[in-house]
């Protein structure tokens, strides 16, 4: 699915929660993108430290949104996305954290991918970290269900064909937004940009492409299956939530990233220096996860003025 636009709109969300520095390097790798941005929707997630403050001092053009409460990545990228799309006429929408910096080309590259064949819906670039390996938390897998002639069209057009991307630096159709919606707010963190882009990938197609490069500086180099102490609740509870309800995967899909899922869950227990602890969430994340579902994100995003309009408003025509 490729835009209609001679030119297309493309509108960057970053969702930011108290990295005030990085935030400022994000802002100031955006307006230097050699393919100029649009517009600039930054969600300020309830940050502490002055972080939107200082991005609006950075980069005076920006449309910050301040959310009263931290909603997670999950309910930024819903909040950003409704934004973008209610107010700036994207034709796509970049997606990234606020540690993740692109370099001067990457929207450029990542543009060309998205628009070298039609029906793709989601591209995603190349993480790397601050010495330039490849970032294992974002390293993107060939998707394994793709037909082969797509996967070989991909590869020549210099890309992979994927199956899920990730939320450090997606571009997404935006008449694909509209048919599926916004992330699932309630996910608050972990496996929502899988849910997502696999949702809205699914009939169409993902790109992975090499050529666009963003450095995602986390504090380590470390993959998903680094130790996640309490936090591996929510990766327990949302892949159940994931498995059980979304539509986003096929029963055979969701036969096979089961098996998978439930080996990295084994590995990260095994290798944990606080397996109790990881135990202890993994059972109340399997609990939850099984007894309860996801709130509509417009229920989740209720309460917070303008945005939680635009959110309930995009979910709407969605479901229409």
């Amino acid at each position: 699915m490729t835009s209609t636009a001679v030119t297309p709109r493309v509108v960057a969300v970053v969702v930011a929660y108290n990295r005030r520095d990085l935030l400022i390097e994000a802002m100031t790798a955006l307006a230097a993108q050699t393919r100029a941005l649009d517009a600039i929707v930054v969600v300020d997630n309830a940050s502490t430290d002055g972080s939107g403050e200082a991005a609006k001092a950075t980069l005076a053009s920006i449309d910050l949104v301040r959310l009263e409460t931290n909603t997670g990545g999950a309910g930024g990228f819903a909040a950003g996305i409704a934004r973008a799309t209610a107010h700036h006429n994207p034709d796509w929408v970049w997606l990234m954290d606020d540690d993740t910096i692109p370099t001067p080309t990457a929207l450029a590259e990542l543009l060309a991918g998205a628009t070298s064949a039609p029906e793709i819906t989601v591209a995603g670039s190349r993480v790397v970290w601050h010495d330039g390996q490849d970032h294992p938390m974002n390293t993107p897998r060939e998707n394994p269900f793709g037909g082969s002639a797509w996967k070989a069209q991909a590869r020549e057009l210099g890309g992979l064909a994927v199956r899920s991307s990730s939320f450090v630096s997606m571009l997404i159709s935006v008449p694909r937004i509209r048919e599926v919606g916004l992330p699932v707010a309630d996910y608050f963190i972990w496996n929502d940009d899988f849910e997502y882009s696999v949702r809205l990938i699914r009939g169409h197609r993902g790109i992975f492409v090499p050529a666009s490069v963003v450095v995602h500086k986390t504090k380590v180099l470390g993959s998903t299956d680094a130790d996640p102490g309490a936090r591996f609740y929510y990766e327990v509870r949302n892949k159940v939530w994931l498995m059980r309800l979304s539509n986003g995967l096929s029963l055979w899909e969701k036969l096979v990233y089961s098996a998978s899922t439930l080996r990295r869950w084994r590995r990260t227990v095994s290798t944990s220096k606080e397996p109790e602890v990881l135990i202890r969430e993994r059972k109340r994340g399997w609990r939850d996860g099984w007894r309860t579902k996801p709130r509509p994100t417009a229920e989740v995003l209720a309460g917070l003025g303008s945005i939680s309009e635009d959110v309930a408003a995009l979910e709407r025509a969605a479901r229409a």
